[in-house]
């Protein structure tokens, strides 16, 4: 018989030959010698060896993923799992049934859908004392975890705090910062003490206009939104201080500002001026 091409199957079995290389390749190797065999005497050259060789590697991909898993799989599962070796869901759904048809897995039929299962009879059960003695070094390794844990958590705060401190080099140029700011306050500092007028008269005039203007524009505001807002709130059957808080708004009160403190201070510094 000719051997057949055919498309379907052939962009159904590419996938990454890197997979062979994983810790399980001996079992895979003696699972594709096996299947081979099977397959040379049962499909009696229906394709070609190239063709055939890839099947059985596809097949044989499939089996190793079942038997890793050890429980109930479905064709979705195994695609899902496979896809980043571009396997399709149909070839997987082929190489399933050939696989159960074969005996090499298990399986059971819920319906319209397969559940398939690694064969159990090729697992060692461990017996009582065996799977007390796994529970123990479970139990050694768990705790050997913790402690590495604890450890790692112990040496990466040591990190933050070292790295929340100032380098040496930090250190020197904050120094130096805060040298020339203590140097530039005592000169300001002589000066005063000499008498020296740091502001001039029509300077200090000037500033005190526009600081004047701007508590009486402060002092207008506030006049007008406090009318504002007992217009809007004298029949509101709301509580005022969550309507404020729904609405977000804050008063000079709460957010620690005084309009009578600043307008002290101006007045404060006229009369300074006159006594001057």
């Amino acid at each position: 018989m000719a051997p057949r091409s055919d498309s379907a199957e052939g962009s159904s079995i590419k996938f990454s030959i890197r997979y062979l290389s994983c810790s399980s390749y001996k079992a895979i190797r003696l699972i594709i010698c096996s299947m081979m065999l099977q397959y040379l005497f049962f499909m009696r050259f229906h394709y070609d060896f190239l063709t055939l060789l890839f099947v059985v590697i596809f097949a044989a991909i499939v089996l190793n993923f079942v038997n890793e898993q050890n429980r109930p799989l479905n064709s979705q599962n195994v695609a899902d799992s496979l896809q980043k070796f571009n396997l399709k869901k149909t070839a997987i759904q082929k190489a399933l049934d050939t696989l159960a048809d074969s005996g090499k897995i298990s399986f059971k039929e819920y319906g319209k859908q397969k559940i398939y299962l690694a064969r159990q009879d090729q697992f060692d059960i461990p017996n009582s004392e065996e799977l007390n003695h796994m529970k123990e070094e479970n139990a050694k390794l768990q705790k050997q975890l913790e402690d590495q844990n604890r450890a790692i958590s112990e040496v990466e705060g040591e990190i933050k705090s070292l790295q929340s401190n100032l380098t040496l080099e930090q250190i020197r140029e904050k120094e130096a910062k805060l040298r020339n700011e203590v140097k530039e306050m005592e000169e300001k500092l002589a000066k005063l003490r000499g008498g020296v007028t740091l502001v001039r008269p029509e300077e200090r005039k000037a500033i005190e206009k526009v600081y004047s203007e701007q508590i009486s524009h402060w002092r207008k505001r506030k006049r007008i939104f406090k009318d504002l807002w007992d217009a809007i709130t004298e029949n509101s059957p709301k509580d005022l201080k969550e309507f404020k808080e729904e609405l977000g708004i804050e008063y000079d009160e709460d957010v620690g500002v005084s309009l009578q403190s600043f307008s002290d201070l101006s007045q404060h510094s006229k009369k300074r001026t006159r006594g001057q």
